[in-house]
């Protein structure tokens, strides 16, 4: 004997959902400490985290969005520390000719991080040089990836346009992210970042999609 299936309301309407969204995280985040050209990037981790307040641990450079925003929309590179941010990234809204790498299975980076005695995140950082100009950089799992990073600038590698740094964790991750926001100045280094131990492979995702969308109009303008 066939059961029927209760009838539940809700939306189903993938557009009407991702709009309502948008207006729930909006009416409930306080984004008045935020420069404009960071609200959509704030909103995205709202959404992806259910949690207005996660707003209040942002961190980063003037400029940094908009310096993120113009190396996409030429096509530069996006280098994640993880398969999962890589994943994350919604390749359809990507401008042509922009690409998200991860490069942790690249040959190489197994036996460097054996030598090293380092996690793979961080050992490939190596293999970023060829990529790393004027690239955006997310890290959203490792803090080694982070700290490696910026070993790898301050020793002379090519400037990335932006790095957002999300690692995530209780070991290393408010410590990675503090020695970005610590460097930032001396390397000339646009960022965004959460501080503390928040974060993870799906809000640097976000961050990264956020960059490439249209700056919405605020209410009321």
């Amino acid at each position: 004997m066939e059961r029927s299936a209760a009838s539940c309301d809700y939306l189903r309407d993938p557009a009407s959902i991702e709009r309502e969204s948008v207006r729930r995280a909006r009416d409930a985040t306080d984004l008045s400490a935020l420069p404009a050209a960071l609200h959509p990037l704030a909103l995205r981790l709202v959404q992806a985290t259910g949690r207005p307040e996660i707003v209040a641990a942002l961190r980063w450079r003037d400029g940094a969005a908009a310096a993120g925003r113009a190396a996409l929309a030429a096509g530069a590179p996006i280098l994640a520390d993880s398969k999962t941010v890589a994943a994350g990234i919604a390749r359809d809204r990507l401008p042509p000719g922009c690409e998200a790498l991860c490069l942790l299975d690249a040959p190489g980076v197994a036996g460097t991080a054996v030598r090293r005695k380092t996690t793979r995140s961080a050992a490939q950082v190596d293999c970023w040089s060829p990529w790393l100009a004027g690239a955006v950089v997310a890290i959203g799992n490792a803090p080694t990836a982070l700290f490696a990073l910026l070993e790898a600038l301050a020793a002379g590698a090519p400037k990335p346009a932006l790095v957002l740094g999300f690692p995530v964790g209780f070991v290393g991750a408010a410590d990675s992210k503090q020695a970005l926001i610590d460097a930032a100045d001396a390397l000339d280094l646009p960022y965004i970042a959460l501080a503390g131990r928040e974060g993870g492979d799906a809000l640097a995702a976000a961050a990264v999609n956020a960059l490439t969308e249209a700056l919405p109009e605020e209410p009321g303008s």
